[in-house]
């Protein structure tokens, strides 16, 4: 392959799926010889709708083939404004959300990095609080608020201005970051400044799949609140549905002062992140915070075509919330087949985790799995963890199909069928 001859050694995904794409559609993706590969990795969350899906497609097409601006920077353009109209009526107004939008650039690393430069400068404060097993970027300023200590070295210098806490759940539940936070806060010699903002992932993807209590969320919104710190929801691989709502706060009942959005919300899989927060911490100078690329239309012509295909009424997220129930009985059926291997599966919506007792396990799994054509990927601070993320528009049939892929992989990674004096011995020891 051309890569392995031409292409820096940081990449990362083609070395667990060796080979080469040409083509997707729908829940799936093909190689160069026709193969089929059921994906349930959807671009790392940046394909909710799967690949290609007709829509906006055709929106895209449409648009291209009338020779509309592509890039813009900032300008306003026809594609922006449509863009805007249909998120104002379709996401914000309708959750009585009072937000202004931001476009700081194309990623979601860009998204972080404006919404911690936006905090800081509102409040005048320096201090950013930050949960174990968070993951928000590659960037500096995302990866000094990020937990796994691998991404951190790559930084090759300090990352300071952070405090860190328990996320949820964190020791096994033992330790409660919330309480551990407010006795900091409350105590004057306890060294912890008044920090600018809070950071938080509802739902923690790279770093395991880890959703928080939605007790725990309202709890947090209320201590910040309390406390005059700014609450900064990272939704960028959890919104745009796949934890059900459109937000994946909404469960929660709670409105964050700054919000991160990326991966799908172009509906395409094409380059966008939005920084959304209230009106009232507007407080940028114009082109105070810039980016070149921030202006990606065609990405807006296909974000308003989902918005209008997908979210004109509650049918993806009721039927994402269907779900949520289909594959936390399918996977708990799963780990107590393997109880010694696996554990509880965790998730929310059509995101979900199958946690590995043993380091290599899910590794181990998820080339089975891609033997045998399904696509998922690894996650966690020892990639002990399957991450699984269809596409929300995935068919019944389709789901169905890659639950039993999976079931086969695990099987197989786990070595369930042993020789025993000549004999198959099945996981419950049958003959």
């Amino acid at each position: 392959m051309i890569a392995s001859t031409i292409e820096s050694e940081v990449r990362s995904y083609c070395r667990s799926w060796p080979v080469v794409f040409t083509h997707g559609r729908g829940s799936r993706m093909f190689d160069r010889d026709g193969r089929a590969y059921l994906d349930f990795f959807a671009g790392a969350g940046a394909l909710n709708y799967g690949h290609n899906h007709p829509v906006p497609k055709r929106a895209l097409l449409d648009y291209l083939e009338q020779d509309g601006v592509a890039h813009s920077l900032d300008m306003l353009t026809a594609a922006k404004e449509d863009f805007l109209t249909e998120f104002a009526a379709r996401v914000l107004e309708p959750r009585g959300l009072d937000y202004r939008v931001q476009f700081p650039g194309p990623t979601g690393t860009n998204s972080v990095e404006a919404a911690l430069k936006l905090a800081r400068k509102v409040t005048g404060r320096q201090t950013v609080v930050a949960f174990t097993g968070g993951f928000h970027g590659m960037s500096l300023g995302s990866l000094a608020v990020t937990g796994n200590a691998a991404k951190r070295a790559g930084a090759g210098v300090p990352l300071g201005h952070t405090w860190r806490v328990p996320y949820d759940g964190f020791a096994g539940g033992r330790v409660s970051g919330l309480e551990l936070l407010d006795s900091m806060l409350a105590d004057s010699s306890s060294g912890m400044d008044l920090p600018a903002a809070v950071i938080v992932e509802t739902v923690q993807g790279e770093g395991g799949v880890n959703p928080a209590r939605l007790t725990w969320l309202a709890d947090l919104a209320e201590l910040c609140a309390r406390r005059g710190i700014l609450l900064i929801v990272d939704d960028i691989q959890m919104g745009c549905g796949r934890t059900g709502p459109f937000f994946s706060f909404e469960a929660a009942g709670i409105t964050p002062d700054i919000v991160c959005l990326s991966k799908s919300i172009s509906g395409y899989g094409l380059p966008m992140a939005l920084t959304l927060f209230r009106t009232e911490l507007d407080v940028w100078l114009p082109g105070e915070h810039n980016g070149t690329f921030r202006g990606n239309n065609p990405a807006f012509v296909t974000a308003a075509a989902v918005l209008r295909e997908f979210w004109a009424d509650s049918t993806l997220e009721k039927r994402t919330t269907a779900r949520e129930r289909l594959l936390e009985e399918s996977l708990g059926e799963l780990a107590r087949r393997h109880t010694g291997h696996v554990a509880a599966p965790r998730g929310r919506g059509l995101v979900w985790g199958v946690s590995f007792r043993e380091p290599g396990m899910a590794r181990r799994a998820a080339a089975e799995a891609f033997a045998r054509g399904l696509l998922v990927e690894t996650a966690g601070s020892g990639d002990e963890v399957v991450k699984i993320m269809p596409p929300l528009n995935i068919s019944d049939e389709e789901l169905a199909e890659g639950l039993s892929v999976l079931r086969e992989a695990v099987a197989s990674a786990v070595g369930v069928v042993k020789i025993y004096h000549g004999r198959n011995i099945d996981h419950r020891g049958a003959v």
